[in-house]
């Protein structure tokens, strides 16, 4: 259930990018972003919105906080649009919105690290719980960013760790031996922990150093099922036909 009241918090001071070419879900979509943002651009194709981006980070000094860009539009699509923003910016917090016709586009956008999209035409309700949901997670990981040198570790569950410097997993502080194609197998899982990596993907970055031996999904799903048995609070999800991720608890 959304809390409007803490919404509002989290709302406050956050600055937003809307690309959109259709004016009528341009005037529909921004009366719903002013009822919670107070600082919004449109622009109202790709190239455009790669503009407004660039000025404003040359202008403020910083990123916008949150871009909310549509797939097919003239000039640039949401897709170009996407990559050359993730190229400035890893950290961006964007959120695609897609009509059930674009669905052949979602791969490619979940395989670029996009995972929050808004179906067309919007309902307020579903528009209103992700942007509560995203704004939340934005917040808390600035507090936390704020508060804390950067870590090498990263916490996987109550008693998993994944240490980023010497690419080990402790389990309860203990180092977990794994063979080096597990070990791989995390290491490209938690590159970008938030995006699905396809199988090909993970396939020639495991085997990249095998060059006698073809990467094999039957191998993959091997390295999965004990890393399963090995580690039972890692969270390695398959997502159907994209590929798989690890669950941060």
């Amino acid at each position: 259930m959304v809390d409007y009241i803490q919404l509002e918090e989290y709302a406050k001071g956050i600055s937003v990018l809307f690309v959109e070419d259709d004016e009528d879900i341009i005037k529909e979509t921004s009366e719903l972003l002013e009822l919670v943002f107070s600082e919004i651009d449109v622009a109202r194709d790709g190239e455009e919105g790669l503009e407004k981006f660039n000025s404003y980070k040359k202008k403020n000094d910083k990123f916008y906080d949150l871009v909310i860009t549509d797939i097919q539009m003239p000039n640039m699509n949401g897709i170009e649009l996407t990559k050359l923003i993730y190229e400035q910016n890893k950290e961006q917090l964007l959120i695609v919105l897609s009509a059930h016709s674009e669905s052949n586009y979602l791969l490619e956008l979940v395989n670029i690290g996009i995972s929050h999209f808004i179906l067309k035409p919007l309902e307020y309700n579903s528009f209103i719980h992700v942007l509560y949901t995203k704004l939340k997670e934005f917040q808390e990981n600035s507090i936390k960013n704020n508060e804390k040198i950067p870590s090498v570790e990263i916490v996987l569950s109550n008693d998993l760790k994944w240490n980023k410097e010497i690419k080990q997993i402790l389990m309860n502080e203990i180092i977990v031996k794994l063979t080096k194609k597990e070990l791989l197998l995390i290491e490209i899982l938690l590159k970008y922990h938030e995006k699905t990596h396809t199988v090909e993907e993970i396939l020639n970055f495991i085997w990249s150093d095998d060059e006698n031996i073809a990467p094999d999904i039957a191998n993959l799903k091997n390295i999965i099922s004990r890393l399963r048995k090995k580690l039972p609070s890692l969270d390695i999800e398959n997502v159907y036909g994209f590929g798989y991720r690890i669950n941060i608890k």
